[in-house]
């Protein structure tokens, strides 16, 4: 009996790209055969954690006494739509001619998850290897396939991941039902996603609360230059200033020359390219780990699940290929001569499960106008930071002149371009986009173009000065550029850049976090910004602080990044976990009645009740008036409606309360069994029940 190398990928295109390159042609149902290989695919996850119902009867229903949900047996469900390939693979790992499987699932903390609740929740004991690759070309995996990694060496990576998702599932479930009961609303309650709702309510917070105050600067006029003064609160100061000012001398106390340089932009990792691409294009984070995604599948792009922002240092001459490539591949390179830096690309030290997101050599034989649209724009701004990256320093002289005038010190900068560099080929990339981005605030802000020739000493009589006012202006509402630097610095601005990532979730999970939070009603977009809604603010008020605060929850990803590695216990990390749902559920044993209406849903007012003038709003079954004391209803099962085949909507009752009578177009007559035209008047409003009649076109009288 031949053996064969079962290779389980994630999803069905990465499988056929494999296949083809091991040479494995023969279709079968639910996987391809040939020259020894069996390849097959899992379609992203078939298995997961079982929901706590599973868990017994007690939990079908969400009620704070069954809380805290802590599984000592963990259970697993496939899921219903998936469950047939599911079959296919536990059928093939239990071929007798299979003699081990390879994990070919994307090479991270999540692919390695897929994979093993596939393999452990089959049986299967079947010796395990591992493919790592970064691109999906064939060279990539012929070279990987060369290199496979013994499974075993990845127990600690599926070790966070697992990790990963039970602690989600123990704070998601807990948290959830424990506030959903409380408040008798659906609250959705996440490790990371309620941390970032803070991030949003805390800014919407200061915009709000903020108070716009006027300052102004007097600026005097100096040789075609313009120093400006310290900022002053009082238009009554400023303008005595404009004033002594015009009638002094001002002095050049100083002129400082400094040659600045603007490092090049480092390569993309995931968040770098997900903030640029919002900025740029207005893409949500999914969307450009979506259209990554696709172009890794279709090899025209590397691995983009990563948080590195280099490569590794054996893949120069490769960068230096690629970077040749786009320079006559990418029109706004036409006529540039670009001697790239490619050594400062390469750093294995700072590259850790994959290197930074860069197109691959594919793109050469590959028409860019076959590309859709939002394809084209990702890979092309791809490149065009491999360029920049790769690109000499932007340098320039920055001159500062300080002046005395009148007792008060005033100031003129400017600068004069050296060396382009890196920046010229962003000028040219910009040039080509349909809509420019919003300017980033840079060293170069503040200082003009141009040159100041001023020495020490130098005097002026009698300067020319005007006052200039201005506002001060509140923080701008996050977009999804700023909320991802945000999570990556996990809300702490201090953070070195350049320090061990500890952000809120991770590149790969912070598009899902935002699309959920926008999905559960707590956040809203408006335009590129993201605004948290009257139940975001409210949810995140009644929450304590171990649930929304981004530093505890970036101590904990930065513990299962610590026992991916092998260096922190996993058992210890759930222990804290079960520890905290367990506080959680102690601490909220009730809520008083005023508080638990806190997530009641505004009602709409339909009309003012005919008998007492309250508000009228509608029910499930009817319209009702909303003050005790008065019965006045409007069913809407009401037999006038019924037998007259009218539903009786929300339109219709706002109607009859606002004006007594609504036209109605069709009324079907149990009489003749026809359809007439006519006006439904509300008759009589006094009695138990509210009486309707119909009043008639006189064409049809």
């Amino acid at each position: 009996m031949t053996s064969h190398i079962l290779v389980i990928a994630e999803k069905p295109s990465v499988a056929q790209s494999i296949a083809a390159v091991l040479g494995a042609k023969e279709k079968k149902d639910g996987f391809i055969e040939g020259n020894g290989y069996l390849v097959s695919w899992c379609v992203g996850h078939l298995i997961g954690l079982a929901e706590a119902a599973a868990y017994g009867e007690q939990y079908q229903k969400w009620s704070y006494d069954s809380l805290p949900i802590l599984p000592q047996e963990w259970k697993y469900t496939i899921a219903a739509d998936k469950k047939a390939q599911f079959d296919t693979l536990k059928d093939l790992m239990h071929r007798d001619d299979v003699s081990e499987v390879v994990n070919a699932c994307d090479a991270g903390r999540e692919g390695e998850l897929i994979f093993r609740f596939v393999y452990n929740t089959a049986g299967c004991k079947k010796p395990m290897r591992r493919l790592w690759i970064s691109s999906m070309e064939d060279e990539a995996i012929r070279d990987g396939f060369s290199h496979l990694m013994d499974g075993r060496d990845y127990d600690p990576l599926f070790a966070s991941a697992l990790c990963r998702a039970k602690a989600d599932w123990i704070i998601g479930i807990n948290a959830t039902r424990l506030f959903s009961c409380l408040y008798n609303h659906t609250l959705n309650v996440g490790r990371v996603q309620t941390p970032t709702l803070k991030m949003l309510v805390d800014r919407d917070a200061a915009i709000t609360t903020f108070k716009k105050e006027k300052y102004y600067h007097v600026r005097l006029m100096l040789s075609g230059a313009e120093a400006v003064s310290v900022r002053l609160p009082a238009a009554d100061e400023a303008r005595e200033l404009k004033t002594a000012c015009e009638a002094s001398q001002a002095v050049c106390a100083s002129v400082v020359k400094e040659q600045k340089t603007a490092a090049p932009p480092k390569l993309f990792d995931l968040t770098s390219l997900q903030r640029e691409a919002n900025r740029i294009f207005g893409y949500t984070a999914k969307q450009t780990l979506d259209l990554a995604q696709a172009l890794y599948e279709k090899r025209l792009l590397t691995y983009p699940r990563t948080d590195s922002a280099f490569l590794t240092d054996d893949m120069g001459d490769t960068a230096a290929g690629i970077i040749t490539m786009l320079c006559g591949k990418l029109p706004f390179m036409e006529g540039v001569a670009l001697t790239p830096e490619v050594p400062r690309l390469l750093n294995s030290k700072k590259v850790s499960d994959h290197h930074a997101i860069i197109p691959t050599m594919e793109l050469a034989k590959t028409d860019l106008s076959g590309l859709p649209e939002t394809e084209r724009n990702i890979l092309t701004l791809a490149g065009a930071r491999l360029l920049m990256a790769a690109a000499e320093p932007h340098t320039f002289e920055a001159v500062t002149a300080v002046f005395e005038c009148a007792g008060q010190t005033f100031t003129a900068k400017a600068r004069t371009v050296l060396s382009d560099g890196w920046k010229g080929l962003e000028r040219r990339y910009r040039a080509t986009l349909k809509t420019k981005p919003d300017p980033e605030d840079s060293e170069e802000n503040g200082l003009l173009p141009g040159t100041l020739s001023f020495a020490e000493g130098q005097t002026f009589d009698s300067p020319t000065a005007k006052v200039t006012e201005h506002d001060t202006t509140p923080p701008k509402p996050h977009n999804e550029a700023s909320l991802l630097s945000a999570m990556e610095r996990a809300g702490n601005e201090e953070t070195d850049p350049d320090a061990e990532r500890r952000g809120l979730g991770t590149p790969a999970t912070r598009a899902a976090v935002i699309e959920k939070l926008v999905k559960g009603g707590f956040v809203e977009r408006k335009g590129k910004q993201l605004i948290p809604t009257k139940d975001g603010i409210n949810l995140v008020c009644v929450l304590p602080e171990a649930l929304t605060s981004p530093k505890l929850t970036a101590e904990w990803e930065n513990n299962l990044t610590q026992i991916a590695k092998g260096k922190a216990d996993p058992d210890a990390f759930m222990g804290g976990i079960e520890e905290m749902a367990k506080g959680l559920v102690k601490s909220y044993p009730f809520l008083s009645g005023e508080k638990k209406d806190l997530f009641k849903p505004e009602r709409a007012e339909l009309g003012k009740c005919p008998r007492c003038g309250s508000p009228v709003y509608e029910g499930k079954k009817n319209y009702y008036c909303s003050s005790r004391e008065c019965t006045f209803t409007m069913w809407k099962n009401d037999r006038f409606f019924e037998e007259r085949k009218v539903t009786f909507s929300p339109k219709i009752a706002a109607a009859l309360l606002k004006d007594g009578k609504v036209a109605v177009k069709k009324l079907y007559s149990p009489k003749t069994g026809k359809t007439y035209e006519g006006t439904v008047l509300l008759a009589d409003t006094g009695g138990k029940y509210v009486n309707y009649r119909v009043e008639l076109p006189k064409k049809q009288k």
